[in-house]
């Protein structure tokens, strides 16, 4: 799946981890860390049940990332998330126009069956 949209996800979380990585407060890790996760991330989107019509990661009933995963995402888009409007201004402005769109319904393949 490579719709406008996923694009767009895996740009921003790409810049999103890009600018953690060196200027968050511990950039320790290694590159190859980051890349892995970008890669992941990139994965994540690429299976995304919602595809075009996904709702923010942070809104989605839907969590697809690792507990352990999920949680160093979190942070990093919490300390990136601001700093990104003076850098990306643009696709801060379409992230965030996206996190006020609703949560579409769970496609009927995904639903728990009764």
């Amino acid at each position: 799946m490579s719709g406008k949209r996923i694009l767009r996800e895996k740009l921003t979380i790409g810049k999103m981890i890009a600018l953690w990585q060196c200027s968050g407060p511990q950039a320790s890790e290694s590159a190859e860390h980051y890349q892995a996760l970008q890669a992941y991330a990139n994965k994540r989107l690429d299976k995304c049940v919602f595809g075009e019509e996904k709702p923010a990661c942070k809104q989605c009933p839907v969590h697809c990332y690792q507990p352990a995963k999920r949680e160093e995402m979190k942070q990093i888009m919490r300390w990136a998330g601001p700093r990104m409007l003076l850098r990306h201004p643009i696709l801060t402005i379409r992230h965030l126009i996206d996190d006020r769109r609703p949560v579409p319904e769970l496609p009927e393949k995904y639903r728990p069956r009764k």
